[in-house]
């Protein structure tokens, strides 16, 4: 079953089971991965739609510091419920020490030198870790790595 079945059959059990809660987090997923067709004018696939999800997840986290910063705790557990359900559809995450390894393995497959090859690095660890990994802490690890 594809990760947009897996979705609507999620929506469908919420509508089922009254979870007006849940089926709104749901809804708002599957409108941005129909605008997201609809702009592209294509059919998403998994990869996709986990790209979807991770922006939309980057977007939540952004919203829930900026209403802590206000002290809107009524709209911070909004956000925070959101992004419960958006990580339920996110693949397992790797752990710290399986990020530093295809970092590493990254860079010398790239035969990277400096901090000009960066781009070389990322190319090559975006498909692996995306949706697998916070890519602003790859960068930072590949950063590091390029810079010793």
């Amino acid at each position: 079953m594809s990760l947009k079945a897996k979705i609507s059959e999620d929506m469908k059990t919420a509508m089922k089971a009254r979870d007006t809660a849940r089926l709104g987090a749901i809804r708002l997923l599957l409108a941005a991965i129909r605008q997201r067709e609809i702009d592209d004018r294509i059919e998403l696939g998994d990869a996709d739609v986990l790209a979807v999800i991770d922006k939309m997840l980057k977007q939540r986290r952004d919203s829930i510091s900026q209403y802590e910063a206000a002290g809107r705790q009524d709209l911070v557990d909004a956000e925070k419920f959101e992004v419960d359900v958006l990580t339920g559809y996110m693949p397992q995450a790797l752990s710290p020490d399986e990020i530093q390894a295809a970092v590493a393995g990254a860079v010398a497959a790239s035969g990277a030198a400096g901090m000009q090859d960066m781009g070389k690095v990322m190319a090559i660890l975006k498909p692996k870790l995306a949706g697998r990994a916070d890519m602003s802490q790859v960068s930072s690890l590949v950063k590091t790595a390029l810079a010793t």
